[in-house]
């Protein structure tokens, strides 16, 4: 679904264009087309393709989605894709912005996501000075959206980890906590798969050798560069203490097993005395002192409260009772 397509001159709004005036507008030497897409059909990619004279493989790629997140240089063009992560109802769920970038041209199709960039086309509006430095400005401020709003996940990530921390010492809770933390570690694992590959891919975009598109706003890209390397940092961190925490909770799941195999062997210590003796009561010769003895009965009853009461003592005393 086509969302806009404005044609910008010198970092001003000329005019809300139709899409079969983008060439004509492309053409110019003197504006630039920026069109947004959401969840485009495979004729309307094709369409958009006609107009700005797309790389076919780029096309192709845009219309499979799920891509990893990636830049690519087609000639003097730009194809590049970029995740967007949201958290509903604590899951977490992975869209994707596919953004098409050339000399005097940029078009984005968003897919699989609620959020959206009218915020940003607002911001670049109201800084034509930055605007009319064209394409390059307006790729930046894209991905700045888009990685901005990976902090606040970052965020919910950690508060959800330090609540999981919080419970580990608690005593029957450590089955819950090991799936909460292979829960977290999962949504930490999707976000890192959705940074890494962008961190290591807008390197592309500053320093060395740079697209012409991009060579003018380098500092930008290093900017958006700078975030990634924080977020990812967070992530690091987060991967090693949900590391650490695991360790823990299993140490007090073996823990909670040992005091519960202690007072197994307690009582079975003591059931194996009261057992012993009356084996040897219980036991048919015909020459038994205690058998011909009036109070044997009531003695023997009483010596076996007597072991098992001291025993019982010691195994309180020793913290296995």
């Amino acid at each position: 679904m086509l969302i806009n397509c404005v044609a910008y001159h010198e970092g001003r709004k000329l005019a809300d264009i139709a899409v079969a005036d983008i060439s004509d507008y492309v053409a110019r030497d003197d504006a630039f087309v920026w069109v947004a897409l959401r969840d485009a059909t495979p004729a309307e990619l094709k369409t958009m393709q006609e107009e700005f004279g797309l790389h076919e493989l780029a096309v192709e790629d845009a219309g499979r989605g799920q891509q990893r997140p990636k830049i690519e240089e087609y000639g003097d063009s730009l194809f590049v894709v970029v995740k967007m992560l949201e958290l509903r109802e604590g899951e977490l769920q992975v869209g994707e912005v596919d953004i098409f970038v050339g000399p005097n041209y940029v078009m984005s199709n968003r897919s699989n996501s609620t959020q959206d960039f009218l915020g940003v086309r607002v911001r670049a509006e109201r800084e034509p000075h930055l605007l009319q430095q064209g394409a390059g400005f307006v790729l930046y401020a894209l991905m700045d959206a888009v990685v901005d709003r990976y902090f606040p996940i970052i965020d919910a990530l950690e508060m959800e980890l330090e609540k999981i921390e919080e419970r580990i010492f608690i005593r029957g809770s450590q089955r819950d906590n090991i799936e909460r933390l292979y829960e977290l570690k999962g949504k930490v694992m999707q976000v890192r798969h959705t940074v890494v590959p962008l961190l290591d891919a807008i390197d592309k975009l500053h320093g060395g050798r740079v697209p012409a598109v991009c060579r003018n706003t380098q500092e930008y890209f290093r900017d958006v560069h700078d975030h990634l390397l924080r977020i990812g940092t967070a992530l690091d961190t987060m991967r090693e203490t949900i590391a650490t925490a695991i360790q823990v909770n299993l140490s007090m799941v073996a823990l909670e097993e040992g005091e519960v195999n202690k007072r197994l062997a307690a009582w079975a210590a003591i059931f194996a005395v009261l057992t012993a003796f009356a084996g040897i009561w219980g036991m048919n010769f015909k020459f038994m002192p205690e058998l011909d003895w009036r109070f044997g009965y009531p003695a023997a009853l009483a010596l076996m409260a007597v072991v098992c009461g001291s025993l019982y003592r010691r195994f309180r005393k020793a913290g296995w009772l």
